[in-house]
């Protein structure tokens, strides 16, 4: 069997972002982060955060970690490549008259001073960046020695792991771009970061609560911007088909014993301590 390889310099990583860029903004992501808060809160506690420090939230979304640390009265600046995400949580900070600082920005190549910050944020953010190496590069450079970074990383065996997997048997992925989900693995991490941060990482579980298995399917279609792309890019019958194996996987996770749904989605908590 042959197999073939792509190496990075084929790889049109700006066409893929620039497709991501769409997807993320397609649907209202915000339905659906508003849901995730809590990851955000227990983040800023894993990293320990004071509120005299400056702190970024890098691929902030709607702005979870953002809310988090600025209601410990740190010094936020908020980014995200997508505008309208930001404006959801603009809207969030205004409504509880916090201060935050809203930018938009590409985590692959922030527009910060080297060491700007004693905090670097990202909640199911910047795991989706097309250039793994290039984004871990940017998380480092951009925080001071000695300071963090912290992040909450879907796992590959967890719930959104699979759905992800699910998609790509119909939506095959960019040849040659590493899976997100590689993020939610402590030793690729360690690769990515290199031998002079410290990884510290733990499994975590956050639940999806919702009405029904029917009811999540609605909001992810509607809201969720790679599945509301996944499914334009087919045709009625893959449709049919995508949506049946998401019910499988649902119904494989949900631990709920009346009609609704409650699924338990592991994730990696990550505090990585920067050395150099």
């Amino acid at each position: 069997m042959n197999t073939q390889t792509v190496s990075p310099a084929t790889i049109d990583l700006a066409t893929i972002k620039n497709r991501q860029q769409v997807a993320w903004g397609s649907g209202d992501y915000a339905v659906i982060g508003t849901t995730l808060q809590i990851v955000g809160e227990l983040l800023c506690e894993a990293v320990d955060l004071r509120s005299n420090q400056r702190v970024l939230d890098v691929a902030a979304g709607n702005g979870n970690a953002t809310l988090a640390a600025a209601r410990c009265f740190a010094e936020v600046v908020s980014t995200d490549y997508v505008g309208a995400l930001l404006e959801r949580g603009r809207e969030r900070a205004n409504a509880e008259r916090l201060v935050v600082t809203f930018q938009e920005a590409d985590a692959e190549a922030l527009p910060f001073a080297d060491a700007s910050f004693d905090l670097v944020l990202s909640t199911f953010g910047v795991m989706f960046t097309p250039n793994q190496e290039q984004a871990a590069s940017e998380l480092r450079r951009v925080c001071r020695p000695g300071g963090k970074i912290g992040m909450a990383n879907w796992t590959p065996q967890g719930f959104v792991g699979k759905i992800f997997k699910t998609i790509s048997q119909y939506v095959p992925p960019a040849p040659g771009v590493k899976s997100p989900a590689l993020w939610g693995t402590k030793e690729h991490l360690v690769t990515l970061f290199g031998s002079r941060a410290t990884v510290a990482a733990e499994s975590k579980y956050f639940v999806f609560r919702y009405k029904s298995l029917q009811h999540w399917v609605e909001i992810f279609r509607s809201y969720y911007g790679p599945v509301v792309k996944a499914f334009a890019a087919l045709d009625p019958k893959a449709q049919a088909a995508l949506e049946a194996d998401l019910y499988v996987l649902l119904d494989e996770f949900n631990i709920a014993e009346d009609s609704t749904l409650v699924v338990p989605s592991e994730y990696l908590e990550v505090v990585i301590t920067e050395g150099r």
